[in-house]
């Protein structure tokens, strides 16, 4: 089994989708928005959206949610890191050594927790 697709909430959708865009940029992968309150960025073995919340309430970050990313190397998380930061992120935990993984922890613009590994 895999996991299918990860959505986030968002109550800026502009902002979130210039945060994303930018962090997945040098994966090749930009975002489109088939719909006003969603914006996927898709590639095959890989989906994740942003959306404003179909109930129209204000959208919340989960307290014990985050969304895992496997970007590659030690030094791949490092960037991936730095990047979402200079987006406008919060460091939630700096690029180190975790068990046996490398891995990093950022808020992105909606509070919503993101790790980056190897």
């Amino acid at each position: 089994m895999k996991m299918n697709y990860c959505v986030v909430g968002t109550n800026d959708m502009a902002a979130a989708r210039t945060f994303y865009d930018g962090l997945f940029a040098p994966l090749g992968v930009s975002g489109f928005s088939p719909v006003e309150r969603m914006t996927y960025w898709l590639v095959e073995d890989f989906a994740f959206a942003v959306a404003i919340p179909f109930d129209e309430q204000p959208a919340t970050r989960g307290n014990g949610t985050m969304v895992g990313f496997c970007v590659g190397t030690p030094d791949d998380v490092t960037a991936f890191h730095a990047r979402a930061i200079a987006l406008g992120g919060c460091c939630e935990g700096a690029p180190g050594a975790r068990g046996p993984r490398f891995s990093a922890y950022v808020r992105d613009l909606d509070g919503n927790k993101l790790c980056f590994s190897d």
